[in-house]
C-alpha cells in the first residue's frame, strides 16, 4: 500500500495539470514501513523525452540519482516515480513497464481536459513483464 500525504499529492496534481497536454514526471520520497509506504515529498522533474511528450515521458538518470541522494541526506527513501496520462486512463502501459524499476512504486495520474480525474499505482515485477496494481491512498477533497 502507498499512502500519499496532502502536500506531495497537491504538488503531483499541480505538476500534472501544469504540464498538460504533455506527460509530467517526478519522484516520490518518504518512508518505507514493511509493506506500506508513506510519501511525504514529491519532486517535480522535467520530462526529458525528445519526442512527442503527450504520449511519453523520460526521466534523466542523473535527476533520479539526485532525488535519491536528497532522500538519503534527509533520512528518507526514494519510494517511486509518478507521471501523468493526458486525456486517458491511469494505466501502466507497455512502455511504462519496459522502462520501469521493480523496486519502485509507479503512480499514474489521469488528467482529463487539463484537470485531475483519477490515479492508480503499480508495482512492476522483477522481469518487467507485468505490473500489479498497488493499493493507493491520497487525500480526497
Amino acid at each position: 500500500m502507498i499512502d500519499i500525504a496532502t502536500e506531495p499529492w497537491e504538488t503531483m496534481v499541480r505538476h500534472a495539470e501544469k504540464t498538460y497536454p504533455n506527460e509530467c514526471c517526478g519522484a516520490m520520497l518518504g518512508r518505507l514501513n514493511g509493506g506500506s509506504k508513506l510519501v511525504t515529498e514529491a519532486i517535480p522533474m522535467e520530462n526529458a523525452y525528445a519526442g512527442e511528450q503527450a504520449a511519453r515521458y523520460e526521466l534523466r538518470p542523473e535527476d533520479l540519482l539526485e532525488a535519491d541522494r536528497q532522500a538519503r541526506a534527509r533520512g528518507l527513501d526514494l519510494i517511486g516515480i509518478f507521471h501523468s496520462h493526458p486525456d486517458c486512463d491511469a494505466y501502466f502501459s507497455t512502455t511504462d513497464l519496459k522502462n520501469s524499476c521493480p523496486w519502485y512504486s509507479f503512480v499514474v495520474l489521469s488528467i482529463q481536459n487539463g484537470k485531475f480525474n483519477h490515479a492508480n499505482s503499480f508495482l512492476p515485477d522483477v522481469d518487467q513483464t507485468a505490473a500489479e496494481r498497488e493499493e493507493l491512498k491520497w487525500p480526497k477533497s
